[in-house]
């Protein structure tokens, strides 16, 4: 595996797309890293302090993420260096998604990701740029429809990705109109749990979990493993966190999720940042949701929940551990190793699914439908791996060389 992922790893990206804007200091990369099926996908990000490396290491990622989620292209990322809470960020992703528009119009397909909005920015942006859809390039170079057949299924995915959820057992509250894009990444990382105890053995119900981060996804993922009768113990948040080592019940779950201001937990004994940190990875969870930034977690913290009775890690959040490596670090290696990891390309494979869901000629556009194919698709991906290797360590090394042998 390691030989495979070396190879891939040092391989160069087909594409990279720099540029500097004229009116600002931002500067931003689209990198295509390959054109495999005659396209490539992958989110806009932004971000102050932001490099090419990183954008790379993305790009990388979304292509072995297809391997899990289809179709069956290559990777690529866009990430533009500029402070997202500028007031000159709407100025700056406009010149950014003009310059960018001829890549999007032929070959790559693209969304919203960290600070960019898929629904808000990225779509009014890029129509008004002459582009029919974000992944126009995706239909073009990949599925290369007839013109009829390219509108219709532009139509499908346009109305499926912002389709409002009318059933209570995906949403927390059908009256605040959530969306589709709202729940499904973090539904994916709680059935990733699910699925891994049904396929290596074990009963979900009664299990005690950490969520790290509760944006869209981590809250999605709380909420969905709570409904599966997860108990909450612990949930950090950049703003601070709770604990609660009986576990909150579902519906304090539910009234935290409906409580959030924006991506941000509230709550009125919310636990400061520092005394949080201190305190979270001292509890005895058996699952561990990782949902906030990339590269958090130390070796100390994960250790110290693997030392109690930690026995599944479900990764919402891409690449967690706190490694340089871009794939397979030192830590998440070590922690490989010791106890049941699910990799991040599997378990946050959502929205990467629910594109490709969408782009297939006629689907079913409801809530069940999409939110069943989503889970089968990760479903698969796990049976895939522990056929590959049944033991419940080395489950990520195993994945990525299920993964790889695609790749390389």
């Amino acid at each position: 595996m390691k030989d495979l992922l070396k190879l891939y790893e040092n391989k160069p990206p087909e594409i990279v797309f720099h540029w500097q804007d004229a009116e600002t200091d931002a500067e931003g990369w689209a990198v295509i890293n390959s054109l495999r099926g005659g396209a490539s996908g992958g989110g806009t990000r932004m971000r102050k302090g932001l490099d090419e490396n990183e954008v790379l290491s993305l790009a990388k990622t979304m292509e072995v993420k297809f391997t899990v989620s289809g179709p069956p292209m290559g990777g690529a990322k866009s990430g533009i260096n500029f402070d997202p809470k500028d007031p000159r960020k709407k100025g700056v992703l406009e010149r950014w998604f003009k310059a960018v528009s001829p890549l999007l119009k032929s070959y790559y397909g693209t969304g919203g990701d960290l600070n960019v909005d898929e629904m808000d920015e990225v779509i009014p942006i890029t129509e008004d740029c002459g582009v029919w859809h974000p992944q126009e390039g995706v239909f073009n170079g990949h599925f290369k429809p007839s013109e009829a057949d390219k509108i219709n299924r532009i139509g499908q995915l346009r109305q499926g990705v912002i389709k409002v959820l009318e059933n209570k057992e995906y949403s927390p509250d059908i009256t605040r109109k959530y969306t589709v894009a709202n729940m499904i990444t973090g539904f994916g990382v709680a059935e990733a749990v699910k699925h891994y105890y049904d396929i290596y053995g074990g009963e979900i119900n009664g299990k005690k979990a950490i969520v790290q981060g509760f944006g869209n996804v981590g809250a999605a993922a709380a909420y969905f493993l709570s409904q599966m009768g997860v108990k909450i113990i612990g949930i950090i948040d950049i703003s601070g966190g709770l604990i609660n080592e009986e576990g909150f019940s579902f519906e304090e779950i539910k009234e935290l999720f409906l409580a959030k201001d924006g991506n941000t937990l509230e709550h009125d004994k919310l636990l400061p940042f520092e005394e949080i940190n201190e305190k979270i990875w001292e509890l005895d969870a058996e699952i561990f949701a990782p949902c906030a930034a990339s590269r958090l977690i130390t070796q100390q913290q994960i250790d110290s929940l693997i030392n109690r009775k930690l026995e599944v890690i479900s990764c919402g959040a891409n690449v967690p551990f706190a490694d340089k490596e871009i794939f397979f670090g030192t830590i998440m290696e070590s922690t490989d190793e010791k106890v049941s990891l699910i990799p991040d390309f599997i378990s946050n494979c959502g929205m990467a699914r629910v594109f490709a869901y969408f782009m297939e000629r006629r689907v079913s556009m409801t809530d069940e439908a999409i939110f069943n194919d989503t889970s089968i698709t990760i479903k698969n991906a796990i049976q895939r791996t522990f056929d590959n290797n049944s033991s419940k360590t080395n489950i990520s090394k195993s994945a990525f060389e299920v993964a790889l042998k695609q790749l390389v």
